[in-house]
């Protein structure tokens, strides 16, 4: 035998009453972090990028100062002034095509 269900009213009528006016605006007290705290990662994470490449940059700069006082001694400018002629051909090291010395 079969039983009738009794009538029951869908979701599909509720889903249409009106929105509440605290529904329609969002309060700013909600916005603002939905906003300001990426936007702050964002800000730190460029930051901190930054400021391990400079670091990086800073001490191989060091590393590649000490190398080079230490190879410019009398003795081994007179031996590049020798060997590359910087006398009659001019110092390389400032020619045009040297664009890591500017």
């Amino acid at each position: 035998m079969y039983t009738a269900t009794p009538f029951r009213p869908t979701m599909r009528l509720a889903a249409h009453a009106p929105p509440t006016p605290t529904a329609i605006r969002m309060p700013i007290a909600r916005a603002a972090p939905n906003i300001i705290v990426p936007s702050l990662v964002v800000v730190g994470t460029i930051y901190g990028v930054i400021a391990y490449i400079r670091g990086q940059l800073r001490k191989e700069s060091e590393t590649m100062n000490r190398m080079f006082s230490q190879q410019n001694t009398p003795e081994v400018q007179e031996s590049r002034r020798k060997t590359l002629l910087i006398d009659t051909e001019g110092d390389p090291r400032k020619s045009i095509y040297n664009l890591l010395n500017w």
